[in-house]
């Protein structure tokens, strides 16, 4: 095991690399208010439906004017099957009308500016400005990430803002934006929430929960 924490997240980062070559943003959009929108849709459901309703409401919503001029209830009826559609619509709605109202329908490319849009916290700031912009503004915190950051024993924190914080510390700022995209892969195929891959995984003999799971079989089995 690597004693070092930092030395063990290089680690980790050069793994998954050479595992995950193609790692990236799974939401389809062609700019950045796309993939504002599809970051919000996002929230409590997969990137494969999300793409699934982007396909057409893209078609149909090509700015944010187009969002704002909508009826609530027809955007709900639109986006109904991501889930939250009441409350994903209003922030929709909402952030398209200040983008219209003080950014000129341009999407900001500062933190402080973006977050004053609806719906929009600091995951969705950082998934908008790190892969629509290559703004190195923070590391992405969704399920994946916060779990496997916890069973690589990279933080012992729980929320998003301080997983993030216990990240920034660790991971080197040239790839804030990369190493979530290679946490998220790594989640999906191998670290599942449960029963995850440990047999299979590239980072066993690096991962403290691993070490743990083989000393309690290996303790039951005497």
């Amino acid at each position: 095991m690597i004693a070092n924490k930092k030395q063990r997240t290089a680690e980790i980062i050069r793994r998954l690399e050479k595992a995950y070559p193609d790692a990236h943003c799974a939401l389809v959009h062609s700019n950045p208010f796309e993939l504002l929108i599809a970051t919000i849709l996002s929230a409590q459901c997969t990137d494969a439906r999300v793409n699934i309703v982007t396909a057409t409401l893209f078609r149909k919503y090509r700015v944010p004017q187009d969002f704002v001029d909508v009826s609530q209830e027809e955007l709900e009826r639109d986006i109904h099957s991501t889930g939250f559609f009441r409350n994903k619509a209003k922030n929709i709605k909402a952030a398209s009308a200040r983008l219209m109202d003080v950014y000129g329908g341009k999407i900001p490319q500062r933190m402080d500016e973006i977050l004053t849009l609806g719906g929009v916290a600091r995951k969705t700031a950082n998934v908008v400005l790190g892969n629509a912009f290559g703004i190195t503004s923070g590391v992405v915190v969704d399920t994946h990430v916060s779990r496997l950051s916890q069973r690589l024993n990279l933080t012992t924190q729980k929320t998003p803002e301080k997983i993030e914080k216990d990240l920034e510390k660790l991971v080197p700022k040239s790839y804030w934006i990369l190493f979530p995209h290679l946490m998220i892969f790594h989640g999906r195929q191998t670290c599942h929430a449960r029963s995850p891959k440990c047999t299979e995984c590239v980072l066993a003999d690096i991962c403290p929960s691993y070490k743990k799971l083989a000393a309690d079989s290996s303790r039951r089995q005497r």
